[in-house]
């Protein structure tokens, strides 16, 4: 969501229900459940007067196929060994709640994962935590963590990643929320 507030807490809620009601709607194709979504938020926006918006990613996982749709942060695929790829998500999607239909934005992204393979989910938060010389703790920080304890269960990586984080911004503090998921094949 952009900004803070009132506002933005609005369109998350919005944006909650909207989610849940197509989901009961049995809605699973991932480029007309975001167009939909697009639509009702962008209606919504506009008879509110205000210019949110927000970032969705989708993911679907099938038998160690990995879809991913929507614009997000990238996404970090990391294989058995710790090596991390950063996938952009800027060609799979666009802004949700900006224009009326986003049909044209939309790809998808297939991912095949192998016993040990992962993703990681992030916000900007973490990325653009700041230390007390205004140092941002970074993507390249925190594929390095990542990378570093991706032997661990998915648990521990993201235990080792928020306790860097917090060692990184030391008394500074905290100015936007930090969601970290870690998602890791079996």
């Amino acid at each position: 969501m952009t900004g803070h507030g009132l506002e933005s807490g609005v369109l998350m809620l919005m944006t909650q229900t909207v989610v849940r009601s197509l989901l009961v709607s049995e809605i699973t194709d991932a480029k007309k459940f975001l167009i939909a979504l697009n639509r009702i938020i962008y209606d919504n926006m506009q008879r509110m007067g205000t210019d949110k918006n927000l970032t969705l990613s989708l993911l679907d996982y099938q038998e160690g196929q990995l879809h991913i749709t929507g614009q997000h942060e990238e996404v970090l695929l990391v294989r058995f060994d710790g090596n991390v790829t950063r996938i952009e998500t800027i060609e799979l999607g666009f802004f949700v709640g900006v224009v009326k239909d986003i049909t044209q934005y939309i790809s998808l992204q297939k991912i095949k994962l192998q016993s040990g393979d992962g993703i990681v989910l992030y916000t900007d938060g973490i990325t653009e935590a700041r230390n007390l010389t205004e140092e941002q703790y970074g993507v390249e920080r925190l594929c390095e963590v990542v990378s570093r304890y991706w032997h661990f269960s998915a648990a521990e990586i993201q235990q080792a990643v928020i306790d860097d984080v917090h060692q990184f911004i030391g008394e500074q503090k905290v100015f936007d929320d930090m969601t970290l998921l870690v998602l890791k094949q079996q």
